[in-house]
């Protein structure tokens, strides 16, 4: 029976090595510890054994089957603990390994012109303020001198929320405001969305945003405006920049001024993106009308301003070369790269 036993551990231990998987494992079990396994047929011959050696011979075979039951318990938490490790390594993540490349935003066009402005003016000694986009008529055009038969306070031309309330066509509106909280001197800029009813095309949006400076102090003159300006264009376009002021009407400045550029892509000798002329208007400014002054508590006798406003779009159309505006609202990743 020892020589048996030894033979049957042999044999089992042969096959347990070959063993991959539980079901692989169930099967030797099978053959060894079920019901017509070889332990089953150990005990069934026992009737063959001689009286008197039986009870020697149970207890072999008792002693084989639980060795036969350790060596496959080994191998089943054996199996088990493998598995485990296989399932922990499918979902193991190397914390010490780079991460997946992050795909990261890009400072808009309409965004950089406006922190750019921003950081011209700033350095020249204005103050950034901020302003309603929700207008009240009296703040958007009567302090701005533009009276109610004005064109430009029409249905046609104007988004109106009610009586009381409309979409700022300007962000003049917060110098107004700003002049009615503080005192001269003032030196300020402000940025933001503007509305006006314009049919959208290349060089047109109902929405569209503006970028306004006012400066107010004694003895302010012409001079300084062109002066302002130009520190502006240099910074924004190129060193050798020049600025033509062009006399025109604005109801909120006198005298008024269009404001131009020498060409960017000839450098004012002459192309179709000028149209031959040299020049590119990019704004409008002035000297503040004496009324406006007067609307807001200050004396045209002895407080003087300029202010200009200026199409952040229309920067950015000129500076990086876009032709169509429409291209600025389109959300494309691929336009601001």
């Amino acid at each position: 029976m020892i020589q048996e036993k030894d033979r049957i551990i042999r044999e089992l231990n042969d096959e347990i090595t070959k063993i991959k998987d539980i079901q692989e494992l169930q099967n030797v079990k099978a053959k060894y510890t079920g019901k017509k396994g070889i332990l089953t047929a150990l005990m069934k011959n026992i009737s063959s054994v001689e009286p008197e050696n039986r009870k020697n011979y149970g207890m072999e075979v008792n002693s084989l089957k639980e060795e036969i039951e350790n060596i496959i318990n080994e191998k089943t938490e054996e199996i088990k603990k493998s598995e485990k490790e296989k399932q922990e390594m499918k979902n193991w993540v190397d914390v010490t390994a780079d991460g997946a490349k992050k795909i990261s935003g890009r400072e808009h066009l309409i965004m950089k012109v406006m922190r750019e402005s921003f950081e011209i003016f700033t350095n020249l000694g204005f103050t950034v303020v901020e302003g309603n986009e929700i207008e009240e008529p009296w703040f958007n055009f009567d302090a701005l001198n533009t009276p109610k038969w004005h064109p430009a306070r029409d249905m046609q031309d104007t988004f109106y929320i009610d009586e009381e309330h409309l979409l700022r066509t300007h962000t003049s509106a917060v110098q107004i405001r700003t002049m009615m909280k503080h005192q001269p001197p003032i030196a300020v800029v402000s940025s933001g969305r503007t509305y006006r009813k314009d049919e959208i095309d290349a060089t047109h949006s109902a929405m569209f945003h503006q970028f306004e400076g006012l400066y107010i102090d004694k003895n302010v003159n012409v001079g300084h405006l062109k002066k302002f300006l130009e520190i502006y264009a240099q910074k924004m376009f190129g060193s050798n920049l020049k600025v033509l002021l062009r006399p025109s009407f604005f109801p909120f400045v006198e005298p008024g001024f269009e404001v131009d550029v020498s060409c960017i892509s000839c450098g004012g000798k002459g192309c179709s993106v000028c149209k031959n002329t040299g020049w590119i208007e990019v704004l409008g400014a002035g000297l503040v009308h004496p009324n406006v002054l007067r609307n807001v508590g200050f004396d045209p006798e002895k407080w003087q301003g300029l202010a200009f406003g200026i199409g952040i779009e229309r920067i950015a159309m000129l500076k990086y070369g876009i032709s169509n505006m429409r291209e600025l609202f389109k959300n494309d990743i691929r336009f601001i790269e």
